[in-house]
Parts: structure tokens; sequence; C-alpha cells
């Protein structure tokens, strides 16, 4: 057996391990929680699919498979969007905060609230949605103005202008609305809870359709990782590939906060541990990112449950507490800097 294939025969494993370790995170998701459930509860509840009419039942088939679910689903957009920023801008503290994709959200939720006095995430996490996408779309349009087009210093500039606007005009009109004040925070913390079967539903066909394209963006990006004079020579458009990946983007990290808010390091981080498990090939990060964010984010998630018991302590949070000293080792240890192949 060649090197090139031991190399890919292990990375196949690889994820063979993370499919398994998934299951197993969402296992837990269903049968831990604030409430306690006997295990044997927890197996009937789920081998009678709609359940025996029990309260059990009914949080267990009803609350806990939804919101895991859409843990699943949520963790693994986050996870690509992340990997996919970070490549296409080659910039390793990419994510969906820094190019204003949460804070476009967070201000349309704010508009939602105000002038059209929509209330309950159900309701405006359309709004949310569009407002990613269109900040998303901003970022962009400012980043390919002038000759060169938008290279990544200039998105990571016009990120950082549009967060810092978007962001001022949210705290200026939470300020003076004392109701925009109190729904926004709820969703501005990052959470599961409370998100089950209706908005899981709205937002699966965006999540799913995203992280189908997504898993063919990998040798685009290793294209752009060796750098865009590299790139044009190995005939890649550069810009329309660029456009492309900030779509995707849009569609994955867009319908995630929307859905849940702004979870925060998912994906600062998690493109960091599976480029140091699988290497530097998108090819292999794209799916590596796919499973490892949903575990991480599901685990953060029973262990909020856990530990805030008889309520609950919000992932958004969990992950803050946990992932800060994470991403500080990658810092030291690391060497953060070195995205591409």
């Amino acid at each position: 057996m060649t090197t090139t294939s031991t190399v890919a025969a292990r990375r196949a494993s690889g994820l063979v391990v993370l499919c398994a370790l998934l299951a197993v995170a969402a296992f837990l998701s269903i049968a831990q929680g604030s409430r306690s459930i006997d295990l044997s509860e927890v197996l009937r509840a789920l081998g009678s699919l709609g359940g025996d009419g029990t309260i059990n039942s009914t949080v267990t088939v009803e609350l806990r498979v939804p919101r895991t679910l859409l843990g699943i689903l949520v963790g693994a957009a986050l996870g690509v969007a992340g990997a996919i920023l970070q490549g296409v801008t080659r910039n390793p503290l990419a994510d969906a905060g820094i190019m204003g994709i949460n804070s476009g959200a967070a201000a349309s939720v704010v508009f939602a609230i105000t002038v059209l006095g929509i209330h309950g995430v159900e309701f405006y996490v359309w709004f949310a949605f569009a407002g990613a996408i269109g900040a998303t779309v901003l970022v962009y349009s400012i980043a390919s103005m002038g000759r060169e087009g938008a290279t990544p210093v200039k998105l990571a500039l016009a990120g950082a202008a549009v967060t810092a606007g978007f962001g001022s005009l949210t705290s200026a009109i939470v300020m003076t609305d004392i109701d925009a004040l109190n729904e926004l925070r709820f969703w501005q913390v990052g959470s599961l809870a409370g998100r089950y079967a209706p908005i899981l539903i709205g937002v699966a066909p965006f999540l799913l359709a995203g992280l189908a394209v997504s898993l063919g963006c990998g040798r685009a990006l290793n294209g752009l990782a060796l750098g865009e004079d590299l790139a044009r020579g190995l005939g890649q458009r550069v810009a329309l590939t660029r456009a492309a990946a900030f779509g995707v983007v849009a569609l994955l990290a867009g319908a995630a906060t929307a859905a849940c808010g702004p979870i925060v390091f998912i994906g600062l981080v998690v493109p960091h541990l599976a480029r140091f498990l699988c290497g530097p090939d998108y090819r292999w990060i794209l799916p590596y990112s796919m499973l490892l964010a949903p575990i991480v984010l599901l685990l953060a998630d029973v262990l909020g449950r856990v530990a805030g018991a008889p309520g609950e302590l919000q992932v958004g949070v969990v992950l803050a507490v946990l992932c800060a000293p994470v991403f500080v080792g990658i810092v030291r240890y690391a060497r953060l800097a070195e995205v591409g192949p």
C-alpha cells in the first residue's frame, strides 16, 4: 500500500470514528437533560416513534429529538462555514461573527421587533436569516470594490466595518426599546432551547443544501490556499470561487444563526481541530469539521442542561467557557496562522 493510500485510509478511519462519536453524542443529548428520565423510558419512547402519551415520552420525542437533530445540523453548518471562511479569506481567525453575519442577523431581528412588531423566534427567524445573508452580500460587495477585487485583507476589513456598523445600529435601537432588548438578549446568547420541530423543519432544507454543496468546495479552497497567482495559473477563476464560497457560507451560517442565535467559537475552533487531525487538505477538513462541530455542540448542550438543572445553561455560554482555553492552546501550540497546504 502506498503512502498516499495509507494516509487516505487513516483519514477515512477517522471519519468512521467521528460518526460513531456523533451517534453517542446524539444519544446522550436525547437521554440526558435537566429532567431526569430513565434510560428504559427513553428507549421505549424512541421505539414507539410518536411516543406513548406520557410526560417523559413527550419530552423525549417532541422536545429532545428535534433539539438534537437541530443541534447536529447547526453544528455541522457552523463548523463547515468556519472552515470555508478561513480558507477563502486565508485568515485563521475568520468566522461568522468577524465577517458580519451575526451582526446582520441581529440588526434584522431588531428591525422585526421594533418596526414590524414581530415577536417569538419562530416568526423572526426568517428576518434573522435574511439579515445574515444580506450582511454577507454587503461584505463581499464592499471588498470587491477596486482593481484587486475581494482580497483576503479587504474581506477582513469589510467584515470588521460591517460588524461595527450593524452592531452600533442594533445597540442604539435596543437601548431605547425595552421590548427589543428583552427579545434580543434571549436570542443573542446562542441556544438550542426552545428550538423545536417547526424551526427544524423551516431551516433544515437550507442547511442540508448548503452542506451538500460545501463538500464540493475542497479542491477550490486548496487552490486558494496556494495564493491567488498560483490559483489563477492552475486555471481557477478566483473571483467566481470566492463568490460561490461566500454564497455557501451565507446559506449555512445564515440559517444556523437565524435558528439558534450567534453560537460562538464553533466555527472558529473546530476547523483548527479538524486540520490537526487530518492535515491541511480541505477535501478532508470540510467533512471532519462537519462531524466534529455537532459533537462539540451537542456535548456542550448536554453539559449545560445537566450542570444547570433544574434549569439549564445556554450552549453559547458553555461553549465560551470550554472553548476559550482550547483556542488559546491552539494559538500557542498549533501555529494557527498556517491554514493552507
